[in-house]
């Protein structure tokens, strides 16, 4: 086992992960109680795109203008529920790589719409959480889920005498 994978140095991914989580379940938490309507961020961040040193790519904001402003009501939703359930997966540490990576789409996107605020942050500490590995979960769901999950298809590529393809 590699030295950030041990149970010790453990300790601090999973303080760091559940600290992600929260900011997560906060941020939509928030949303889904006080209604969510992403299109004035859209609308905000098509026009970050314009001027001499702009904060948003012409790329992304044809992105923005083409695709999701048109399905903002998809937005509203994936959003706020995105972000509840990647903090869920992390507090508890369930699914726990996916959720980092989820996040840390959602941070990049937020970072390629002109708002900095604390995304710089979010994904860092999701960038490094990825590269720590197990050792992010040891404290999680994960770690008793995840043996027993290649326990089962181990056992299934020995009964069908084919590998299953996850």
């Amino acid at each position: 086992m590699r030295w950030w994978e041990n149970q010790k140095v453990s300790v601090v991914w999973t303080m760091l992960r559940i600290w992600l989580g929260v900011q997560w379940l906060e941020a939509g938490w928030h949303k889904v109680n006080d209604g969510f309507d992403a299109s004035g961020f859209l609308q905000g961040a098509m026009t970050k795109a314009t001027g001499e040193h702009p904060a948003v790519q012409g790329w992304y904001a044809e992105f923005l203008n083409g695709f999701a402003l048109p399905n903002v009501e998809l937005f509203n939703v994936l959003i706020p529920w995105g972000e509840i359930l990647v903090g869920v997966g992390l507090v508890v540490g369930f699914m726990t790589l996916p959720a980092l990576i989820a996040g840390a789409f959602m941070n990049l996107n937020f970072l390629l719409a002109g708002t900095v605020s604390t995304n710089p942050v979010l994904y860092t500490v999701a960038i490094i959480l990825l590269f720590a590995g197990r050792g992010t979960y040891y404290w999680g769901a994960d770690h008793w889920i995840m043996p027993y999950m290649k326990q089962l298809i181990h056992h299934n590529e020995k009964k069908n005498k084919k590998p299953i393809v996850v």
